[in-house]
């Protein structure tokens, strides 16, 4: 198939502003009890490359063995992905793990990355189209948790999603099967998905990875208030607040807060909002399945399960769904 020329990140989708969504969501999540703010604002240019430093960390395993995984049943999985289609990836990363699929599902005629850090987005883009030089690489910036629109190219091309790293685990468990159901009206009838998903294991595993020796993962969070600073005109002090992460075993998920380590007032976008010392800030969740409860899951959303690999400790799974033949015909989860 014939290269479409080269092109920006395309930012229509962000309708509205994203600065403006931004500002009213964290407002908003401020004013709540107990104060949250979204964690997909972590992801501005800094807070992307502190998350790939993340993944580099010897005690973050997610990344080490969703890769693992993918890197030893590549072919299989490419045999899954019918010829002509376009790769959709929700949330792009370092798109390494993006290169093992790319390598092994050569005939697949396009690659659209999703994600709402358009910089760090355009430099990705800009590595793979030299490294597949035949394939069309097309990204959008956009925050693929809300409708957006693909390339006008791409209408009548058939699709596949891709959706690793476990980022399923940060939605509630109604909002993921939400996303599920709206991700398959997207890709359309007959789609087919590539999804990573952690499991259920050891705490102490699971305490490790979001709390590691080096404060890599107390940066990230902590990124969020500097970039509330710089974009919202905060005044946060990142001193005054500490990284907090632990297992909530009756919801199956890791919680991360910000902590606030004195009584204090702070000012963002001309709101004001008092804190007591040791009130926090809820930033994510990271939700823990075994195969089964994501199953049913993705069967609850009009997906149905294919195939699914696991590693040797049975740390983390990689599913293949198919889109249902009547899913566009489902009402599906009304939440997201």
């Amino acid at each position: 198939m014939k290269a479409i020329p080269a092109r920006s990140v395309r930012p229509a989708e962000m309708e509205g502003g994203a600065t403006f969504d931004f500002a009213a969501d964290v407002v908003a999540g401020l004013q709540a009890t107990p104060k949250r703010i979204p964690s997909k604002y972590f992801y501005d240019t800094a807070g992307s490359l502190l998350f790939e430093e993340i993944t580099q960390l010897p005690e973050y395993y997610p990344t080490r063995v969703e890769r693992g995984i993918l890197t030893e049943n590549a072919e299989a999985i490419a045999k899954l992905l019918p010829a002509g289609r376009a790769l959709i990836e929700f949330g792009n990363g370092s798109s390494a793990k993006t290169r093992i699929v790319l390598r092994a599902a050569r005939e697949l005629s396009a690659y659209v990355p999703v994600d709402i850090a358009a910089e760090f987005l355009e430099e990705q883009a800009k590595t793979l189209r030299l490294e597949f030089p035949s394939l069309n690489v097309l990204p959008v910036a956009a925050d693929f948790t809300r409708a957006f629109d693909l390339p006008a190219s791409l209408r009548t091309m058939p699709r596949v999603g891709f959706f690793p790293g476990s980022t399923i685990g940060n939605f509630d468990p109604p909002d993921a099967a939400a996303f599920l159901h709206h991700s398959g009206l997207s890709l359309g009838t007959g789609a087919v998905m590539v999804i990573g998903v952690d499991l259920v294991k050891n705490e102490a595993v699971l305490h490790a990875a979001y709390n590691d020796a080096a404060g890599v993962t107390a940066r990230f969070n902590l990124n969020l208030l500097a970039r509330i600073n710089r974009e919202l005109g905060g005044d946060f002090d990142l001193g005054s607040f500490e990284h907090r992460a632990f297992f909530d075993r009756g919801h199956s998920r890791i919680e991360m807060h910000l902590v606030s380590r004195a009584v204090q007032r702070v000012s963002v976008d001309g709101c004001s909002f008092d804190f007591a010392e040791g009130e926090t800030i809820h930033t994510e969740n990271s939700y823990k399945y075994t195969v089964e409860a994501f199953q049913a899951l993705a069967r609850e959303a009009g997906w149905r399960p294919i195939r699914v690999w696991t590693d040797s400790d049975g740390w983390f799974s990689i599913h293949v769904l198919a889109n249902e033949a009547d899913a566009a015909n489902q009402p599906g989860p009304r939440r997201l």
